[in-house]
């Protein structure tokens, strides 16, 4: 384990004084660092975290019986909701966990913007890139889905920190792309398995080759298509109006068409794997995260603050935590599938954090798999966080 003896958040600091004082907006630590009272307290779960005490905290003789308990629970949610689900759980630093369909690969949606954005700090501190450097905003980096970018001027620059920040609070989906196409998708690729974690993950693409990908489904003339093509394809919400308008801009008929429906495609394209991980591997990405395995510690504290902000995710595992209890974490919708995966802290003292990454695919309605999450949420509370 590895320990800091300061913290310094990118923008946030400035030396103000050498000496240890307590205010009511924050801590000075020595050295004249600056921490807000939210990045305090991840400080100070993640010592906690890395302390021999805390993994050790754990009754060895019933480390097994939250998992068989809260398995049988989340079966039963599986069995009374329509499509699948998938859960994994791990207390970090424990070397048992629950794994319910977790081996299996699942469509990963936004919830790939994490190792992402992992990836972009970690070539911050080898000195591969800056957060403070520029990237401008061009009309091809246009992408469908949630964020502001897309309604902004082209030619307008943002920093690697900015386009950060968008795409893990808002899911941005231009600035995923642009930070993807900046590092490289490859390399990116890559660098999961070589600095993150080892298996368990598929090729990851930028957002707008997912539309290429899935709608490839319908015919090949895809290929002929601008991302403003597909932009107009996407500002209907009526997926028959949109099939209407591919054939449209793909000079098809409908006879022509290899898929019936959005649905029809997105489940061709998802079972060719891209996009796809192991909700274990994308568990153990995180707890690598929290223990400061993956980041230094600044960037750790730095990105986990950014994930507890996202706007995306109060109707999901959040809703059905105590009130008080943080939530670093991202969240992922796609046609019929969804995840939630991330990092509990509880409010209470003496429990420890909980790891959790889950998926529902082929549901009937967005609001039941909502609730499906909230009640795993509730499932979690009993069981570990009370």
């Amino acid at each position: 384990m590895i320990f800091f003896n300061s913290i310094y958040l990118k923008n946030k600091g400035y030396i103000l004084t050498t000496i240890l004082i307590l205010a009511g907006i924050g801590l000075i630590v020595p050295g004249g660092t600056w921490i807000s009272k939210t990045e305090d307290i991840w400080a100070s779960e993640l010592e906690e975290t890395r302390s021999p005490e805390s993994e050790d905290s754990l009754d060895p003789g019933n480390e097994n019986a939250w998992i068989s308990r809260l398995e049988e629970q989340i079966a039963r949610i599986d069995e009374n909701m329509s499509g699948r689900l998938g859960v994994y759980v791990k207390l970090p630093g424990d070397n048992h966990a629950l794994s319910y369909n977790a081996e299996d690969y699942w469509y990963l949606s936004s919830t790939i913007k994490v190792p992402l954005a992992i990836a972009v700090l970690q070539r911050a501190e080898t000195g591969e890139l800056s957060l403070d450097d520029e990237l401008t905003l061009r009309e091809s980096d246009f992408v469908d889905g949630a964020g502001n970018l897309l309604w902004q001027e082209p030619g307008t620059r943002y920093t690697i920190e900015t386009l950060l920040e968008k795409m893990i609070k808002n899911s941005d989906s231009s600035a995923t792309d642009m930070l993807m196409r900046h590092i490289g998708e490859e390399e990116f690729n890559k660098q999961i398995q070589q600095k993150m974690v080892s298996r368990g993950f598929n090729p990851i693409t930028t957002i707008l080759q997912v539309r290429y990908d899935a709608y490839s489904e319908f015919h090949e003339n895809i290929s002929n298509l601008t991302n403003t093509d597909i932009l107009y394809v996407h500002s209907t919400r009526s997926r028959p109006e949109r099939v209407e308008r591919l054939m449209e801009r793909m000079a098809v008929d409908k006879s022509e068409l290899r898929a019936s429906s959005i649905e029809e495609a997105f489940e061709r394209y998802y079972k060719r794997g891209l996009n796809s991980a192991q909700l274990a591997s994308m568990g153990l990405l995180l707890e690598r995260l929290y223990t400061g395995e993956l980041l230094s510690r600044e960037n750790t504290l730095f990105l986990l603050e950014i994930m507890e902000s996202i706007t995306t995710g109060d109707r999901r595992i959040k809703a059905g935590l105590p009130e008080g209890t943080r939530f670093a974490q991202k969240t992922g919708t796609q046609i019929e599938s969804a995840c939630n995966a991330g990092i509990i802290i509880p409010d209470k003292a003496g429990n420890q954090p909980v790891i959790v990454a889950a998926c529902i695919e082929n549901f009937g309605n967005i609001n039941e798999a909502e609730k499906a999450f909230e009640y795993l949420a509730r499932l979690l509370t009993e069981s570990l966080l009370q």
